[in-house]
């Protein structure tokens, strides 16, 4: 019989694990506080704590009646991998693809993501991004309130639909990168409190209490976050984990929880013979989240750059309410500085906040620790209507958006539909079915939106399918105008990023930029090219510094006029020197 364990220092006299409706006693371990262990049959099963409710495991791999369900035990040595020697590829140098299962297609599966995985190999990108994946109340979700993380949500495919996603994406060529959060988990089906301190008042968080890093009974918490963060990168061979705001993972340990989490996968990828990696999302500017740990870093792979994202944002909209503030005075030079200097907030004022924020980032050499980015899913579907850049600017200007993205230092990323200007929103959906719970996202949503001057009546109600269903992509978009154009723009600057090293390279302190704030202008030098934006009112003579020998790729019209080149509005321009 299979053997069950479990931790529960919470527990007073007794644990069963429950098993097709038969309970057996497990005994406490010896050797192992809070720990008790037994054998049982094999079996849908849950832990009753003292003559509790029936309770699913908290190590669970699989929910298939849903969060609040029994827990399934999963083989994962049973799966047949096809890409079994695939050693994979380091983040360096790669383009990032972020999907959501559930609204990439209509049928919103693993599978039927998988069958699009072409189009991604055509498009030029390296990596697959997926939203989180664990269990959630309901059939729709962002993902960011999961409650099982080792489990995979069930109507996404559950363990085999994700194993099947990522072995087909493996034998495309690309790379599987898997959104994880650490630092709460949802309001719904969370049964972790009854079972031990995983999290702690010491700190609290947007969600509540925090999980517990650093207060009594830590240690057996940060191993099961780590646990969890192991079991995707081996059991699952994804390539590497984007860590979900890691600003609030509160931890005063000598050795951050990011520290030991990044020691833990570097041994696994040396056990496996993979260039595993992770990525932190981070609020903080900081440099010690990418800093190597010898030098008092926590030695992560790379973060998020929001800050090149509102510096670009502000630039093409012209938006400048909430925190686009400080970057919507001078957008051009916003641009130019994190071009050049990784953070616009480096220990500068930010108004937002109210104080200075910010480190100043090393930028030898180290760009691709940065992601660089012109959408992501916080950036669409936080706004109020869940509205794509690509509906309140010109293809023009979005051509303009994924130049800079896609021949900048950083690590580019797209978000799904971008790269066709998708006219699709993607807003913010649940289908939470505790019905108070729903209704107090409904009135939140609403009330948040009212402090910036939105109509209750205006806002997407979460909880009301409609939703969800105009979130879903339209894969007839890419076969028309001006979709199919704004497509073989992005496919061409993949392909230039791959074959002209230049344009990768994540050196920011060899990247130059000159500007004109009020005629609306920027030339980014990159090596022997300069990439040419005229976001101003009308055709512009911009300089090259040097005698322009080519227009290597150009959207909308651009000729050469000796040392300058003369790019129409909302046009960009890549010229060879």
């Amino acid at each position: 019989m299979p053997a069950y364990e479990v931790w529960a220092p919470r527990a007073e006299s007794r644990v069963r694990v429950e098993v097709n409706g038969f309970c057996y006693e497990l005994a406490r371990c010896p050797d192992r506080s809070g720990w008790w262990s037994g054998v049982a049959p094999a079996g849908d099963y849950a832990f009753r704590l003292d003559d509790g409710p029936p309770l699913p495991d908290p190590r669970s791999p699989r929910q298939p009646y849903g969060p609040d369900g029994p827990s399934r035990p999963v083989d994962h040595a049973a799966f047949r991998w096809s890409t079994s020697g695939r050693r994979g590829r380091a983040l360096p140098g790669a383009v990032l693809y972020e999907l959501h299962v559930g609204t990439f297609t209509a049928r919103g599966t693993f599978d039927a993501a998988a069958e699009h995985l072409g189009h991604l190999v055509e498009l030029g990108v390296d990596f697959v991004e997926l939203m989180p994946v664990c269990p959630f109340p309901g059939r729709h979700g962002w993902g960011y309130d999961g409650v099982s993380p080792w489990a995979v949500h069930e109507p996404y495919g559950g363990p085999e639909g994700l194993k099947r996603f990522v072995d087909a994406a493996h034998r495309a060529g690309l790379g599987v990168v898997l959104d994880v959060v650490h630092n709460h988990l949802g309001p719904s089906g969370n049964h972790l409190p009854a079972y031990g301190p995983y999290f702690t008042d010491r700190h609290h968080t947007p969600w509540g209490s925090a999980v517990n890093l650093d207060a009594p009974g830590s240690d057996e918490v940060r191993a099961y976050l780590i646990g969890s963060a192991l079991t995707w990168l081996r059991d699952y061979r994804i390539d590497g984990l984007r860590l979900d705001a890691v600003h609030a993972l509160a931890d005063d340990s000598a050795v951050h929880f990011l520290a030991e989490l990044s020691y833990e996968v570097e041994r696994l990828a040396v056990a496996t013979n993979r260039p595993l990696f992770l990525v932190a999302e981070s609020d903080l500017n900081t440099p010690a989240t990418t800093a190597p740990r010898e030098a008092g870093g926590h030695g992560l792979t790379a973060q998020w750059s929001d800050d090149f994202h509102h510096a670009l944002h502000c630039a093409l909209t012209g938006e400048s309410q909430g925190y686009y503030g400080d970057f919507a005075r001078e957008p051009l030079a916003a641009l130019a500085r994190t071009l050049t200097r990784g953070f616009f907030h480096d220990g500068t004022w930010s108004s937002f906040r109210g104080r200075r924020h910010g480190r100043p980032f090393t930028p030898l050499g180290n760009g691709h620790r940065l992601l660089g980015y012109l959408q992501t899913h916080d950036q669409v579907g936080n706004r109020a209507l869940g509205d794509r850049v690509s509906t309140s600017i010109s293809p023009g200007r979005l051509a303009c958006g994924a130049a800079l993205v896609l021949t900048s230092p950083f690590t580019p990323m797209l978000f799904m539909g971008e790269e066709w200007g998708a006219a699709t929103p993607w807003q913010y959906f649940t289908a939470h079915t505790d019905p108070a719970l729903a209704e107090a996202v409904r009135q939140g949503r609403r009330r948040e939106f009212a402090e910036h001057g939105w109509a209750a009546e205006a806002v997407p109600d979460p909880q009301e399918p409609a939703t969800v269903l105009r979130s879903v992509l339209d894969w007839t978009e890419p076969r028309r105008a001006p979709h199919a154009e704004l497509l073989v723009w992005y496919r061409w600057l993949l392909r230039l990023r791959r074959e002209r090293p230049e344009l990768s390279d994540p050196d920011l302190s060899t990247v130059r930029v000159e500007f004109d704030e009020a005629a609306g202008w920027l030339v980014a030098h990159r090596g022997p090219y300069r990439i040419a934006v005229n976001l101003g009112p009308g055709e512009s003579a911009l300089p090259l510094g040097a005698a322009g020998r080519e227009v290597v790729a150009a959207f909308g019209t651009a000729a050469l006029d000796g040392r300058a080149v003369r790019v129409a509005a909302d046009a960009v321009a890549i010229v060879a020197v």
